[in-house]
């Protein structure tokens, strides 16, 4: 019996976040498209880190491809260890979930606290899909600052490809 629970449970969690906002609802329509690649995988990431040098951060940024797998990894010298892995958790979460990780920090401090059993799903800002022609082709993830200070690394990394589209923001 305790499969099933775990089973009922997981669908429990997956409506409740589908349900959060109806931009979530907007975001799953996003096709995955083919995947980035490494030269402009680096441009999205050096943007990113600019944004953090600009700012004194100290960050890295990870770029996967949709299905997750790591493109282009980066980080500033002195960065935190822990954050290589973070970053390019934020990036896989954001791909597999088809939006940004912002909107799963904003459902935990809304209360939604069941989002906290999505398997992939990291509930902290600075995870966002890239989109190029409607089509996700990859996600950026920035870690090593605060949560908005990533999400604003992140966005920076982002609008390499241009403007930023629903499953962006």
């Amino acid at each position: 019996m305790r499969p099933l629970t775990g089973v009922i449970g997981l669908a429990v969690v997956t409506l409740v976040l589908l349900a959060s906002n109806q931009a979530g609802a907007q975001q799953m329509s996003n096709l995955y498209g083919a995947p980035i690649g490494v030269e402009t995988a680096r441009k999205v990431a050096q943007a990113a880190i600019a944004e953090g040098k600009k700012n004194g951060w100290m960050v890295a940024a990870a770029v996967v491809d949709p299905g997750g797998a790591l493109v282009y990894f980066e980080r500033i010298d002195g960065t935190q260890s822990g954050s290589t892995e973070v970053a390019q958790h934020k990036a896989r979460s954001a791909a597999a979930f088809k939006r940004p990780t912002k909107a799963f920090e904003e459902a935990v401090a809304g209360g939604r606290t069941a989002v906290l059993g999505l398997p992939g799903a990291v509930p902290l800002e600075g995870g966002i899909p890239l989109v190029v022609d409607g089509k996700i082709v990859g996600a950026i993830g920035v870690s090593g600052a605060t949560s908005q200070q990533d999400g604003v690394c992140a966005k920076a990394g982002a609008d390499v490809l241009g403007p930023a589209t629903p499953a962006q923001k």
